[in-house]
């Protein structure tokens, strides 16, 4: 099984529908693949239905759109329901065959509830914690298709839910300096034409007014929030808190 896997992906961003990850870490990802680094996109369900959109293929047509303007190189949508996403063990496993499949070292999801937006996102987390968990264990081969058991290094989560300042809890968080990719990151946000129209240009205001307030507060001109589901760790305190640019040799 292991000649017919794929090349391996560096990094996968969960979202539950197209669209949440380029609202939320769209710019990350995009620096990712300048980076040289392999991305990929799992989005649980299609998105369908949706009030404004004339069916699903529309919804995947801006989705692969979206992909192609930030550059990652795979994105695969599972057949799990809009509307109806239920952290369950069918979906669990789903997941975890797309991370035994492309093998990540890092898995990006969902962080938390967002209050007054879809509960998918809030069953989206949980079934990504699951299919973290469950993309490293042993003597379950059957239900993995007898894919290769495969162990992911880091879990980091990132937060969709922009109208809360109340930010989830985790163990620790960082930002990551968008500010050569945000233009790119709004650009694959406008190519899901269905989803924001004229009429809901609020939604660019509020995602470059919060990643403006982000990258500022860490001395950038934009940045993306990311907490970490274990405990950052640091093995030299100077080159954790300063930029690269910033470092000078060190005092003998």
């Amino acid at each position: 099984m292991s000649d017919e896997l794929p090349q391996p992906l560096d990094v996968i961003a969960v979202g539950a529908h197209p669209d949440d990850v380029e609202i939320a870490c769209g710019g990350t990802l995009c620096k990712l693949v300048r980076q040289g680094y392999r991305v990929g996109v799992v989005d649980l369900t299609d998105g369908e239905p949706t009030p404004a959109s004339p069916g699903p293929e529309v919804r995947m047509a801006e989705a692969k759109k979206a992909a192609e303007i930030l550059g990652v190189q795979v994105r695969e949508t599972l057949d799990l329901p809009n509307r109806r996403l239920f952290d369950d063990f069918e979906a669990r496993v789903a997941l975890a065959k797309v991370f035994r499949r492309y093998r990540p070292s890092v898995v990006l999801g969902i962080a938390g509830k967002t209050p007054m937006a879809s509960p998918d996102h809030w069953q989206a987390m949980q079934i990504t914690d699951a299919a973290v968990f469950y993309s490293r264990l042993c003597k379950w081969d059957e239900t993995f298709d007898n894919l290769p058991v495969h162990t992911i290094s880091k879990q980091v989560w990132y937060p969709l839910g922009f109208q809360s300042l109340v930010l989830p809890q985790g163990g620790g968080s960082f930002v990551v300096d968008i500010s050569e990719t945000l233009e790119t990151k709004l650009e694959a946000i406008r190519a899901y034409q269905t989803q924001f129209p004229p009429g809901k240009e609020r939604v660019f205001r509020l995602v470059e007014g919060q990643n403006t307030l982000y990258g500022t507060s860490a001395g950038f001109v934009a940045g993306e929030l990311f907490i970490t589901a274990t405990t950052l760790g640091a093995d030299d305190l100077v080159k954790t808190v300063l930029p690269g640019d910033s470092l000078t040799a060190p005092r003998s």
